[in-house]
């Protein structure tokens, strides 16, 4: 009687074990369920990506008009285009100090010499190599245009230049162009452009150095 006691006993216990199995099926099947893919199949357009959605078949909206993009309000025009009410300008839209002129130099240096070289004469070292050449900036016609002038090519382009606009920020152009102003007044002053407490100096120093003067200071150096 005890060994069919044993086998009546074992069967409940194999009969959990689907019950088991089955809730172990649930669970999982309502997990994967509750998983969803929002969050990497998002419902959206990418860029330039088409539409039926719209009659134009664009996904992109063409901007409310009057719409200027965050930090590009532009209300000074002559800070922004060189011009005054369309005019090519012959004044800075900021007061020129020392400092924008050595910031001026900085960026003269790094983007212009290439081209106009560092006294602006236009025989930069890409000129040597066959570039073209751009103008002096010591002509009459650059030596008399707007300083608005300038910057505007700056902005725009010129001939065989490119625009710098993306390259160089507004402000930083108007102090190139100041700097080109210091470039043509260096090539064309004179003693009364010098102010009254740096003549002095000026007369102290020798107008010029003699060959056989160099050749002693050069052969005194070597000693």
């Amino acid at each position: 009687m005890s060994g069919i006691s044993v086998r009546q006993g074992a069967a409940p216990r194999a009969a959990a074990l689907p019950r088991c199995v089955s809730a172990g099926c649930l669970v999982a099947i309502t997990f994967l369920f509750g998983c969803r893919l929002d969050m990497h199949i998002q419902p959206k357009y990418l860029p330039y990506e088409p539409t039926s959605f719209f009659a134009d078949g664009r996904s992109e909206r063409q901007p409310v008009p009057g719409t200027v993009a965050r930090g590009h309000l532009r209300l000074d025009e002559l800070f922004y285009t060189g011009r005054e009410n369309g005019v090519v300008s012959n004044k800075f839209p900021f007061p020129i100090t020392r400092a924008d002129l050595d910031r001026g130099r900085e960026r003269y240096n790094i983007y212009c010499t290439p081209c106009h070289d560092y006294t602006g004469s236009g025989r930069g070292m890409i000129v040597q190599r066959g570039f073209p050449q751009p103008p002096s900036y010591h002509i009459q016609r650059l030596r008399d245009a707007p300083v608005g002038h300038f910057f505007e090519v700056m902005t725009d382009g010129f001939g065989a230049m490119y625009s710098y606009a993306a390259r160089v920020d507004p402000a930083d152009r108007w102090r190139i162009a100041a700097y080109i102003r210091v470039l043509q007044l260096s090539e064309s002053a004179t003693v009364q452009d010098v102010p009254q407490e740096e003549r002095q100096k000026l007369a102290e120093q020798p107008t010029q150095v003699s060959s056989e003067q160099v050749a002693e200071q050069a052969a005194g150096q070597s000693k």
